[in-house]
Parts: structure tokens; C-alpha cells; sequence
């Protein structure tokens, strides 16, 4: 019996003396002139070469300790997409500083919320972005242009496995946690160069999502730097409507995006010429069926799904020279140690359960860090759960079937919400469709979908009885004008469950 686990060979050590910018960029010494990064506009780029990025991370690194912080300090970074969110994370880095990176979107109260979690020595601030309450020194970003010339810091070099950089993420629990990841967690994003994103150093990868976010910053940023690529970010205010022009104008070869993005861009049905585009790349949620089959017939191109999370970047994808079968979302990355447990043990192949990482990947976080700077890796035996439902099929592809917490449950058993929404999504005139579980009574719940399309509920129920077993059809459906995402473009379920039994 084949069992639902991965066993490949043990990676390289990380090497003794180690800094993640210093990897990142080292691709500088070789191409100074080539273009690392281009921030976009209608009008035109800010363009970036290897050499002056390098040169600039290194000046901000030495005005970061100029300002007296020290190796292993916190800063929180407040700020947008613009070339100084970069330049402050990998300049804090490679002084040895940990950065953490947060939304520009969050509000005084919530980013007050965080900076008692994290327990910064200063916070690294753009114009006009909300800052935290109390006494933190404020490091204005406007001083980094006059810091590129100031005298390369050397790379703080140490240990791998030491802390490099903190995001964070609610998680299932709606709180706020503090995601610590370590100087190796760039080596384990190696594993997707080929297993995801066939990128090379010929790419001009155009990334869609804000630079906070940990989609962007590896996809988007750090990832293409460390192959030599050249890294594409619309500037702040660019609609999805006006992404196409930008991957034509600027010769993109490969899109990254939420889903959502996708989505938006393929509303009004009209071919997408984009004749140096070779894939699109998508993660953040489940990638529909739908969306992806029109994408690929407005552009020609296909689109490379990815699942991972803040804890582990991405594991299990699609990629070029081994596609997802129907219905998948991947395969794991080749060197990724994976498995589909339940009650700590790996179920059979075809059988449901939690998908699960092994504690040595390189990818995975050090752990969740509380106030005292100690970091909590909460692993059963050898492995960290990911709260993530999903079945490994016989060749090792794996079904998706939706978070832990977001599971339905229809008289007793399990149901996926994905698969509900996917079935409900090939009904013409569905839109976009969210199942969530409904309680109705305190001691009665339903499934219920939610649907943005002109479908009426009598087309969507005998749709659903063509599709979905009997306990997995929804007992009620209802038309919304849209779904609630989060920031990052994620169906926002749990607000959508919240909302309507208020109304019940």
C-alpha cells in the first residue's frame, strides 16, 4: 500500500557563514549594469540596476546602524510599494537586522496590535502610512536615496539557521502571529526555480501583489534577484484593468498574481495579446477551474498554480515540465520532505487528510516568535501541519480540498468548500462562488453558497444535483453583489460566515 508521504534525498548544509541579502544579490559582482528591478507606470519605470541596488542596500545598511541599531534588532517597516520597501528589508538584513515587513493598509489600532507582538527598536516609515502609538524612534524612508552613497556596510555574516526576517499572519486563529524565518529560507526557495516557476536569469517576472505581502517579496522580488532576473512591480494605484498594458509594454515573460487579479483582468471577455508572456503564475488561494481555462483562452498561455503559506513559502505547485493533472493543485517540489497525515501518521494514497512539512525543510519558519523573541515551532513528531486538507493521488499530484477551519460538515461528514465552489462554478451565469457552513439554530447549521452571478437559485440547485452528492448540495443560496476578500485577495469566508448569521 502506498503511503501518502515524499522521501527525497537530503539537501546540501547551508554553508557556515551566511546572509541572505548577500545571496540574494549576489548576482551584482556579475551583471552591475543589468536591470534588477523596474517599478512601472503608464508613463514610464524607475529602473534599477544590479550594481546601484547592491550599492544602495549596502548604504542603507550602514545608515540603519548609524542610527544605532544593532544586529539582531527589530525594525517595523511601514511602508508602500515603492523602491524603498527593498531596499530598507534586505538593507536591514544584511547589517543583520530583522526587518518586518507589514501592510501599508493597516490602520494605527492594528498596526498598534502588531508592534506590541513584535517589540521593535524603531519602525522605518513612508509618507502618509500609519503608524504605531507610543515612543518607537521613526526612521524616515526619505533619508535612503541620500543613504546609496554612503560607504557599504560589510554583510553581517553567521549562522543560517539564525532569525532574518519576521511577517505575519492570522493564521486560522484571526490573531495576529509573528512568523520568524531564518537566513536559510532563501535556499529553500531554490526548490521552486524549477518545481514552480521555471524562471531563469532571462525573465522579466512581473508580480501583481503588494511588496508586504510574502507572495511578492519571494516571487517577486528576492526570487528573480537571486537567478539574475529582472523583477517587474506596478507602482501604487495601478487597477488589474491596466496590468495587460503593463506586461506588453514591458515585455514581461511571466505573471504572478492572486487569483482575484486574474480574475478582474479576464472581466470583460476580450482577448489579451501578450506575445512575450510564456505562463502565468498564481497562489494566495485555490486557483478556479474556470478561471484558469479563460486565461488561457484569452492569452494563449497557461497558468502554474502553487500551495504554500507565511510558514513555508510554497511547496506543491504545477510547473512547466510537469503540469498538475486536472483537479490538483502540483506536485511537491522536487527536495521537499511532505506528507498527508492523520492522528500523526501518513494515510493511504487517496485518502484525506492534513498535509503536513517536515521540520527540516529549510523553507519552514524557525517558529512563531512572542514578545520574549523566542520562536515556537509547534510540530507533530517531525512535522509541522499546515492545517490544510488535502489527498495525494497515486502519483503523488495533490487535490486541494480546502483549510482545516474553513471544513463543512453535512450530517456528519466532511465536506471540502473547494469542491463545492468548483462544482458550482461551472453552472453558466454562477460568477464567483464561496460555500461556507451557516448557523441557523444553536444547535443546526446548513451549507450555504454565496454566488456574484446572474444564476437563479433554481438553476444553481438542479446544476448542484447534477455534480455534488446529495449531502454536499447547499440548502441555501444567495446573490451578493460580491464576496469579501482579504488584502491579499483571498475569499475572506470566515467574514462572509460572520456577516450573514447575523442576518439569520
Amino acid at each position: 500500500m502506498d503511503l501518502s508521504i515524499t522521501d527525497p534525498s537530503p539537501l546540501p548544509a547551508p554553508p557556515a557563514a551566511f546572509n541572505l541579502a548577500a545571496h540574494v544579490l549576489a548576482r551584482a559582482a556579475q551583471t552591475p549594469d543589468k536591470s534588477a528591478l523596474q517599478i512601472l507606470r503608464l508613463s514610464g519605470a524607475e529602473r534599477w540596476s544590479y550594481g546601484r541596488l547592491e550599492a544602495a542596500v549596502r548604504g542603507v545598511a550602514t545608515g540603519l546602524l548609524g542610527q544605532g541599531l544593532a544586529p539582531g534588532d527589530r525594525v517595523l517597516m511601514r511602508l508602500g510599494n515603492t523602491v524603498e520597501f527593498p531596499l530598507a528589508f534586505l538593507g536591514a538584513i544584511a547589517a543583520g537586522i530583522v526587518p518586518v515587513p507589514t501592510s501599508a493598509l493597516l490602520t494605527v489600532p492594528e498596526v498598534t496590535k502588531l508592534a506590541t507582538l513584535i517589540v521593535p527598536k524603531a519602525v522605518i516609515a513612508g509618507e502618509g502610512i500609519a503608524l504605531p502609538e507610543g515612543e518607537l524612534p521613526v526612521i524616515d524612508a526619505g533619508l535612503f536615496r541620500a543613504w546609496e552613497t554612503l560607504p557599504p556596510a560589510p554583510y553581517d555574516l553567521g549562522d543560517a539557521h539564525r532569525l532574518a526576517y519576521v511577517v505575519t499572519t492570522s493564521g486560522t486563529s484571526g490573531q495576529p502571529r509573528a512568523v520568524g524565518h531564518a537566513h536559510r529560507a532563501i535556499l529553500g526557495r531554490a526548490l521552486m526555480m524549477n518545481g514552480w516557476y521555471g524562471l531563469s536569469a532571462e525573465d522579466r517576472l512581473l508580480h501583481a501583489g503588494a511588496f508586504n505581502w510574502t507572495y511578492t517579496l519571494g516571487t517577486g522580488l528576492m526570487d528573480p534577484w537571486t537567478v539574475g532576473a529582472t523583477a517587474l512591480i506596478p507602482a501604487p494605484g495601478i487597477p488589474p484593468a491596466q496590468l495587460t498594458l503593463l506586461l506588453k509594454r514591458f515585455d514581461a515573460t511571466i505573471f504572478a498574481a492572486a487569483p482575484g487579479v486574474y480574475r478582474q483582468m479576464l472581466r470583460d471577455g476580450k482577448p489579451l495579446a501578450l506575445p512575450r508572456l510564456r505562463h502565468g503564475l498564481s497562489a494566495g488561494e485555490r486557483l478556479m477551474p474556470s478561471v484558469r481555462d479563460a486565461w488561457t483562452a484569452a492569452t494563449g498561455t497557461p497558468i502554474y498554480e502553487a500551495l504554500g503559506m507565511s510558514e513555508c513559502s510554497t511547496f506543491i505547485s504545477g510547473c512547466p515540465t510537469r503540469p498538475a493533472p486536472e483537479g490538483t493543485t502540483g506536485y511537491p517540489q522536487p527536495g521537499r520532505r511532505i506528507a498527508v497525515l492523520d492522528g500523526g501518521q501518513p494515510v493511504p494514497r487517496g485518502q484525506m487528510g492534513e498535509l503536513a512539512v517536515h521540520r527540516s525543510d529549510p523553507g519552514l519558519m524557525l517558529g512563531y516568535l512572542g514578545p520574549d523573541g523566542r520562536a515556537d515551532l509547534p510540530v507533530t513528531g517531525d512535522w509541522f501541519l499546515t492545517g490544510d486538507t488535502v489527498e495525494m493521488r497515486p502519483d503523488g499530484a495533490i487535490r486541494y480540498l480546502g483549510r482545516r477551519d474553513d471544513m463543512l460538515n453535512a450530517g456528519g461528514f466532511r465536506v471540502a468548500p473547494a469542491e463545492i465552489e468548483a462544482a458550482l462554478a461551472t453552472c453558466p451565469g454562477a460568477g464567483e462562488v464561496a460555500a461556507v457552513e451557516l448557523r441557523v439554530r444553536k444547535d443546526a447549521t446548513i451549507i450555504a453558497a454565496f454566488h456574484t452571478g446572474p444564476a437563479t437559485e433554481a438553476e444553481l440547485s438542479a446544476h448542484a444535483e447534477t455534480c455534488l452528492a446529495r449531502y454536499k448540495q447547499p440548502r441555501l443560496y444567495r446573490h451578493v453583489a460580491t464576496l469579501p476578500h482579504t488584502a491579499n485577495g483571498k475569499l475572506n469566508r470566515r467574514a462572509l460566515r460572520a456577516e450573514w448569521e447575523e442576518k439569520l
